[in-house]
Formats: structure tokens, sequence, C-alpha cells
């Protein structure tokens, strides 16, 4: 039997270093060899027919290698991979599809992501919650997002917002019309229908909210929560008070941003990520149980008085209509709106028509030449559909609507 280094021998003869690998590979070039003579050693150099063969087979085989690795990567958006394996953000980079097919495993995580993509610099990010009512084509979210790209300054502001989809049809719908949205259905009760004012379902929603919004906070966000039925026409943040911890909008304003009589409106609140806050917000929803029956607004209203909020030390502001209106009391200055909500109002076909009209009076103003803007010759032709009155009559059918479409621009 022959020893090992003769067979080294023979297997070094039987194939030398292709010079063509080497050159493919000029990460891992190959380890130089002694020169030889080849006629002393007994054999003649390969003829170049042969190592054009030879690299005809290596690439062929580096071809089949690579369809192969491809073929197994493509499959991954079909399995139930763990968060250790690849993350969602990963997942969607390379298969956009993969939110629809596999939700996250860990929604936390999740979460994670969605608030890391959307971020500003200052980790703030803008919120809304939708489900399937008002997620439909043509309805509250379609004019919610139209009017940033309305607005006098906001259509940057769409690249930090995050949609909150309250149900499955919901979330499809943002992944349709929108690229950051986060999936928060909740297995105990279905918010894919109209939530009607003060039903137990509308509670049930406005309380999971809450406590939504906390873990925001916990997570180290500053947000901006608005409903979907606010038009934004201006950057709010050049209104914001810099040194308050919970500012919120209000239905009525008095006059005085510290004033805590003013009545609060919780479609619409800016909030940073403190302590104070964090406490702030179990207070408040731990204070439902205290208040059956009520929604997160009216609790706020009792325990905005409550000493627990001047012993954690949160500043409370209350932003003013004039920049911050609504359908209960609207803002009387187009040339200082920030975002008008149409609170006040009950039904969807209601909201859709005086939402649709709100949309047509911005546009009137912006079309405006400079001199008759200062004149404010335009004001708001809303409310009309909706009113407080129409809040009294919950039971009342919803009137039949026929607003003409606005011309596409």
């Amino acid at each position: 039997m022959a020893s090992p280094r003769l067979l080294a021998r023979y297997h070094r003869r039987r194939y030398p270093p292709s010079t063509a690998v080497s050159a493919c590979c000029p990460f891992a070039p190959p380890r130089p060899l002694p020169l030889r003579d080849c006629s002393s050693a007994g054999m003649s150099p390969p003829k170049p027919s042969t190592l054009i063969r030879r690299a005809a087979c290596l690439f062929t085989l580096l071809t089949l290698s690579l369809l192969m690795l491809y073929t197994a990567t493509d499959s991954i958006r079909f399995l139930h991979l763990p968060s250790a394996s690849l993350s969602s953000a990963t997942l969607v980079r390379i298969f956009p599809s993969y939110l629809n097919n596999s939700p996250s495993p860990n929604p936390m995580q999740h979460l994670k992501e969605v608030l890391g993509n959307a971020s500003m610099g200052n980790n703030t990010v803008i919120l809304t919650t939708l489900n399937d009512a008002w997620a439909s084509t043509n309805s509250v979210v379609d004019l919610f997002l139209k009017s940033f790209m309305l607005g006098d300054g906001t259509h940057w502001l769409l690249d930090h917002l995050v949609i909150i989809a309250l149900d499955k049809k919901a979330y499809n719908r943002c992944q349709a019309v929108h690229k950051h949205c986060f999936s928060l259905v909740t297995g105990d009760v279905d918010f894919q229908e109209e939530a009607y004012f003060m039903t137990p379902n509308y509670l049930k929603m406005m309380w999971r909210r809450i406590d939504f919004l906390r873990s925001v906070l916990e997570l180290g966000y500053d947000f901006v929560f608005t409903d979907t039925d606010i038009m934004w026409f201006r950057d709010p943040f050049l209104q914001f008070f810099p040194d308050a911890d919970f500012q919120i909008a209000c239905d009525h304003f008095f006059g005085d941003p510290d004033d805590l009589n003013n009545m609060p409106n919780g479609g619409f609140n800016y909030v940073k990520s403190n302590n104070r806050s964090i406490a702030f917000y179990k207070f408040w929803y731990a204070s439902h149980e205290t208040y059956p029956g009520y929604h997160d607004q009216d609790v706020f209203n009792k325990i905005k008085f409550d000493p627990l909020i001047s012993d954690i030390g949160l500043k409370i502001k209350f932003l003013d209509t004039a920049y911050f209106g609504g359908l209960c009391e609207p803002s009387k200055d187009l040339n200082l709106v920030c975002t008008m909500h149409a609170n006040c109002c009950y039904g969807m076909d209601s909201k859709l028509h005086d939402l649709k009209i709100m949309l047509q009076d911005w546009r009137a103003f912006t079309s405006l030449p400079p001199d008759l803007k200062n004149e404010s010759v335009i004001s708001w032709r809303v409310p009309q559909n909706c009113s407080l009155h129409s809040l009294r009559h919950f039971d009342s059918p919803s009137p039949e609507i026929n607003v003409e479409r606005e011309e596409e621009n």
C-alpha cells in the first residue's frame, strides 16, 4: 500500500490548482505552491480545451447553487419563523407581502420596528387608529390622508404616521394606502363595524386605545395621537408648548391653556414619554373601573382635578381652538388653523359630508392670492349635517347625503 506522502503527491498531480477558481474568489486567494518542472515530473501541462471544460463545469455548479439558494430563500415567507431567525423588518424588506401572509409572532417586537421606522429624529411619532368602518375606499381614512397632501407643509408628516388597525380588514386597507401599519386586533371584541358614540363597542375601543398609548410611552416614544376624522392643514408642532408633558385639544376653550375647566377632546393630544406621563396613563386607564360606563374623555374630565396629578408632577396644557379647532368650536381664522376635527357629529354619512366640505373650503382658501388670504374672506361652511343636536338623537336614522364628489387633481 502506498504511503500517505505518495498519495498526497498523486492527488496534487491529478488535480492541479485552477487559476479560474482563484480569480473568482479574490477574498480567499489560493496558497502558492512550489513550482515544478512538468517534464521532470512526468506530466504535461493541461490543454486549453481541458481548462475551458473545467471552467464551464465550475460555472454550471455555481449557477445551480445560487438557484437552489434563491429557491430556499423564497420559501421563507410561507414559514412561521421565530423572531430570532429573521426580524419582521428584514422579511418586509425582502418580501413586501410578508405581513399580509404571516403576522409577526411577537407583536411587541413588531411594534418596536414599526415605531422605529416611522420615528422622527427625536423619537416622536404620529398615531391614529382605524377600523373597517372608516377604512373603506372613499371613506374617512382617504380624506384624512388627503388632508396631509393638501395641507401647508404637512406632506412630510406622513412619513411619521403610524396607522393602528383594529381589525384585519382595516390592516389590509392600511397596507394598500400607507407604509407604517400595526395590527392591534383584540380577541374579545369585533371593532370591524362602526362603533357608535357611547355604545359598548365604542367604550371598549376607546379604552383599548388608552392602554395601547401607554405602551407606546413605555417604549420611549413621544406621540401625537389624532383621530382619523381630523383634517391636518398645518404642522402642529410649531404650536405645541415646549414645557408640557400632556397637551390636549378642546371641544370648548376658555382662553387659558392652564385652566383645568377647559373642555378637552381626547381625539387629539401630544404626549411626551417620561415617568410622569406613563404614571398618568396607567391612572387614566385604571380609572375606567372607577367610572364604569364613561368614555376616556369624560373620565379625564373627572381625574384632571385629582391630587394624584399634582403628586406625580404632570404638566397639562389645553390647546387653543384657534389652532386646533373642530365642529364643536371651529377655528375662525384659516390663516392660523392647524387641524379641524369632525367632532360633535353622529353617523358616518354626516361626518363624510362635513369633512368633504371642510376640504373644499380649505382648497378654496389656498387658491386665493396672498392679499385676500390675509383678509380672511373665506370661512368654514361647516357644521352642516354635524351638530351637537345630532348627538342628542342617537336612535334617529342617519340622513341620506348626496354630496358631489370633488374633482380629483
